[in-house]
């Protein structure tokens, strides 16, 4: 099977798709190497989700100082560039990643408003053809998947969705333009992430918000502030010191990882050690506390109480309250939204929360949101429903391995792959962040460094030792596959219908999807593999099998 069009075919040596960080950092580290470079990007500039997500409210939930490259990018990208809040909001993100690629001229080798649709490895050549919308077609000896891993919009198919007369938008969509909603009837459809940021943040504004909640969760603060400068000097003083904790951390964090339970300690003990973690804000309520939260169930009910009792403290309706707190899921078996306000703005008047597990939304009418217990008009719909996580763009690029296999056919009953970054059947084919390695349970700065990192090592390797083709091995796949589940099925993860879990899309496999053994030792593992020779993948050149063999 191949790509056709009618337009000349460019050849690469490396194709990568996506040009967010993972993207811009894999072809500055590929030009490291001398390879001839091709991004494609669907955007009409650099961000990847800082490019489409610009909704109000939009930060990252990793403090912004780590939520950067490291030295192992540019010292001195890391030392010049100075963030201006704890949490950095998308605009300011956006402006990083555009100030990386104008400082290394990396926009000449990107190709924006080009989005791939078809990739397949040809066997006779050893080369991935791919093609794009507009009828282009390339060909690279390596095809590395740079798409991130909530980048395709989940929208809920409710009856009568297109018959709505107002505006409606999806959060990683927002019009670039922005959105007034002043004096406006608005209804919010979600309550993950997205919703958490945008709900404060247009409270003020509107005449009348509802917030239509499914399953609630453990929000946690935040505490955004401006950065200190002498914070900011302080630590760039100790970054070197400070990324090698983070690389070295389960989180990708410098968090000061506990190693006591929260059963050895009395009542007033653990409460205090809550305290000071909710008082630091961020996710150390989960990394800075005790070992055993994602594991037993009486230790994360500490937890969860916790949580629930500061929401009950905040929000002054106790049965809205009551509708707030969590209790179907363990505490941290979802991603805990950090909240900069969010449960504050129950106690506005203007600020209405509905309950959609008790009277679900039935269809979107021409004037709002009908649920089984009558309908709310309403002006302007926001989606704040989430994304097709960690699958959901792959499988949206047509890729076909060996033979002509779909990825799709391949991972039908969930994701298979070697360390998340490569699968049997796909050779050459690098994912980063892909399902099954650390990703989105981790700083993703941290994860992506690790994995673009690790790939352009694994190119140098090949191309030092003449070698052209590198594929997983069906015993290493399998291996990995079950280390991955077993490690997931140790906690309490599964238990909670999560994107984590994929419980969020209609008909798609329930299955893990980030590896949960944490990037500190994932890492390890990783690079234990490359010091053996690239152990579990088969080597070759010319067709020529000439290394293969496993631990």
């Amino acid at each position: 099977m191949t790509v056709t069009s009618g337009k000349p075919t460019e050849e690469f040596d490396a194709v990568v798709v996506g040009a967010g960080f993972s993207g811009l950092y894999m072809l500055h580290r590929l030009r490291e190497l001398g390879l001839s470079v091709r991004v494609f990007e669907a955007a009409g500039d650099v961000g990847g989700t800082w490019y489409w997500n610009r909704y109000p409210g939009a930060r990252c939930d990793s403090e912004s100082i780590y939520y950067v490259f490291s030295d192992h990018f540019s010292e001195e990208l890391l030392e010049d560039w100075t963030w201006s809040e704890r949490y950095a909001a998308q605009p300011e993100i956006l402006g990083y990643l555009q100030h990386v690629a104008d400082r290394f001229d990396l926009r000449k080798d990107i190709r924006f408003d080009t989005r791939v649709t078809a990739a397949v490895y040809d066997e006779a050549t050893n080369r991935w053809e791919i093609g794009t919308d507009g009828g282009g077609r390339a060909t690279a000896r390596f095809l590395i998947t740079a798409v991130g891993c909530l980048s395709v919009a989940n929208l809920p198919e409710f009856p009568g969705r297109d018959t709505f007369e107002g505006a409606s938008h999806h959060t990683g969509h927002w019009p670039h333009e922005g959105v007034d909603f002043t004096g406006q009837r608005v209804a919010v459809i979600g309550t993950g992430a997205t919703s958490v940021q945008i709900v404060p943040e247009i409270a003020d504004d509107v005449e009348h918000l509802y917030v239509f909640q499914r399953t609630p969760n453990y929000d946690i603060p935040g505490w955004n502030r401006p950065l200190d400068q002498e914070y900011v000097r302080t630590t760039k003083e100790t970054y070197k010191q400070l990324w090698q904790r983070m690389r070295e951390s389960p989180l990708g964090l410098p968090y000061d990882v506990p190693e006591r339970s929260a059963l050895e300690v009395g009542p007033d003990e653990r409460r205090r050690v809550y305290e000071v973690a909710w008082g630091k804000g961020g996710f150390r309520l989960g990394g800075e506390t005790f070992t055993d939260l994602l594991t037993d169930e009486e230790a994360n009910e500490t937890a969860s109480e916790f949580v629930r009792s500061k929401i009950r403290e905040i929000v002054h309706d106790p049965e809205v309250a009551e509708l707030l707190a969590p209790k179907d899921h363990p505490f941290f078996t979802k991603r805990p939204p950090l909240e900069h306000g969010y449960y504050e703005a129950f106690n506005r008047e203007n600020v209405e929360l509905v309950d959609v597990r008790r009277s679900p939304i039935e269809e979107i009418t021409p004037r709002g949101v009908r649920t089984r217990d009558g309908e709310y008009e309403v002006d302007a719909i926001i989606y704040a429903t989430g994304f097709d996580a960690m699958t959901g763009a792959l499988f949206r690029m047509g890729i076909r391995g060996r033979g002509g296999v779909p990825l799709t056919e391949k991972w039908a009953e969930g994701p298979r792959s070697y360390l998340g970054l490569a699968t049997h059947g796909f050779p050459n084919l690098f994912t980063l962040t892909g399902p099954q390695s650390p990703s989105v349970l981790t700083n993703m700065t941290a994860a992506i460094e690790q994995h673009v990192d690790w790939v352009a090592d694994c190119i140098r390797y090949l191309r030092e030792h003449d070698l052209d083709r590198i594929e997983p091995l069906p015993e290493a796949e399998d291996d990995w596959v079950a280390h991955h589940t077993e490690v997931g099925d140790a906690t309490l993860l599964p238990r909670a219908n999560s994107w984590w879990v994929g419980a969020n899309i209609p008909g798609k496999r329930r299955t893990l999807y980030p590896y949960l053994g944490g990037l500190g030792t994932y890492r390890e593992r990783c690079d234990a593999v490359a010091a053996n020779g690239y152990e579990g993948f088969a080597l070759s050149s010319n067709g020529e099998e000439l290394r293969s063999h496993l631990a």
